[in-house]
């Protein structure tokens, strides 16, 4: 994946369209390990609507950084909807943002537990005017094809809520 060329067109109209209604951005990564927010900075004039991303790669930092209750992890694993939802609730109760991003999933090779196989990944996002909400994806490929499609499904993800105003 490189940054800025494959993802460019993607995040100008995120940028676009935050802009236009004076919104920001936060993200809280897992599995792609800060990748959204690069993408995203590495946009000229991303600080005008990018505000901050966590990257909260082990699950104490999901609990320390974001707030996901140790047992809420325990009760239903870390790449789960009901972690995806906190993760992004956390990372806004975390930033000056009006939009939240968070992703959690298995990239692989390894990590896999039944019925989760590599390529599972819970897209959540919150915003402060609106509901939480998550969405899970199913992605084939090695760990780095993973990785760049999960960083294209937020990227939509977020156009579509910021377009919206809604979840």
């Amino acid at each position: 994946m490189n940054f800025p060329d494959d993802l460019e067109p993607q995040v100008n109209a995120l940028a676009a369209a935050l802009l236009a209604r004076g919104w920001r951005l936060t993200t809280a990564e897992s599995c792609t390990g800060g990748l959204i927010a690069a993408a995203c900075t590495a946009v000229a004039g991303s600080s005008d609507w990018f505000e901050r991303g966590f990257v909260s790669y082990s699950n104490e930092a999901k609990t320390e950084l974001l707030g996901v209750p140790a047992s809420l992890i325990g009760a239903h694993g870390a790449v789960s909807e009901p972690v995806a939802r906190v993760m992004a609730t956390g990372a806004l109760a975390h930033a000056h943002a009006d939009l939240a991003l968070a992703v959690t999933g298995i990239a692989g090779p390894g990590g896999a537990v039944p019925g989760k196989p590599v390529g599972t990944v819970w897209l959540g996002w919150a915003l402060r005017s609106g509901p939480a909400g998550a969405e899970l994806l199913q992605l084939g490929g090695d760990r780095a094809a993973v990785r760049a499609v999960t960083v294209q499904r937020a990227l939509d993800r977020a156009l579509a809520l910021a377009q919206a105003g809604a979840a």
